[in-house]
């Protein structure tokens, strides 16, 4: 294993890539992150991508240092892009997971890509389904007993609309309105209540599920089809023009691929192809 140096100018020297880095005495990975948003993120540190972000500083020879502020509209407005008043310092330098080629900053190339998925809670009347196209052929009787999450403006609403299943949605937003609460949480809650029994969400975030309860759900993934699109790349992000900082992350997530990837599967986090095929 890489010894830990930390100078970022050893490290690209070790791999031979030759990178500029970012200021040699920085002595920490600045990350801005939301502190309540599992299983990605939370303030304990125990998200997948607190592990990928302690991955990459120890191969800087780095700590981490978190700014938080939940994950909601203005985000990087007051993490990345926002200075100190008394340092006069950004707050922070890296965001773990943005859509690749956010237009909002400075992305590396993908380093995940994930889908939605049908999320089923075992036990409650459906654990023989094992494909989405399954709920389509299900007799008339069975199809009142769905009980399907759905979140506004996500692609699960016209899925099931397409499908003529929309009567057996749920609806619920996007975001929660409470910063303590992220969707996945309250995805949790609605299930242990009865109030669904079946969800169509971000995979990442139906991971929280199968992450927390192993044995409690089934985890589907679901497939893009025309005017249908479940799957999406994902990448990390720094300010616009810190071209040195994201050339560094790229360097990074070229060399610990594998062992990025090792975590994301070990938190069930469902992965795809540039064609959205199961890996």
């Amino acid at each position: 294993m890489m010894k830990r140096y930390s100078k970022l100018v050893l490290l690209a020297a070790l791999l031979g890539l030759g990178v500029s880095a970012p200021k040699a005495q920085e002595e920490a990975f600045r990350v801005c992150a939301d502190p309540a948003n599992p299983p990605l993120s939370t303030r304990n540190q125990d998200g997948f991508e607190n592990r990928i972000a302690a991955l990459l500083a120890r191969e800087l020879g780095q700590k981490v240092e978190y700014t938080w502020f939940p994950q909601r509209i203005g985000f990087l407005r007051n993490t990345l892009k926002k200075k100190d008043p008394d340092t006069g310092r950004y707050r922070c330098d890296v965001v773990m997971g943005v859509p690749a080629g956010y237009e909002l900053a400075a992305t590396t190339k993908p380093y995940y890509r994930s889908t939605y998925v049908l999320a089923v809670a075992k036990g409650k009347g459906f654990d023989d389904i094992q494909r989405p196209s399954q709920l389509f052929e299900l007799p008339e009787e069975r199809k009142r007993q769905l009980k399907i999450a759905m979140f506004d403006r996500t692609s699960g609403v016209t899925w099931l609309l397409r499908h003529g299943l929309l009567k057996q949605g749920r609806t619920y937003q996007s975001m929660t309105g409470d910063p303590e609460v992220n969707t996945a949480m309250r995805l949790e809650r609605e299930f242990d209540a009865g109030n669904v029994n079946m969800a169509i969400v971000w995979g990442p975030i139906g991971a929280y599920l199968a992450w927390k309860h192993p044995d409690d759900y089934t985890l589907i993934p679901l497939k893009s089809e025309k005017g249908v699109r479940f799957h999406y790349a994902i990448s990390m992000a720094v300010r616009r023009g810190d071209k040195a900082r994201r050339d560094q992350l790229q360097q990074l997530l070229d060399a610990k691929r594998d062992d990025i990837l090792a975590i994301l599967r070990e938190y069930h986090v469902p992965l795809v192809d540039k064609e959205g095929n199961p890996l």
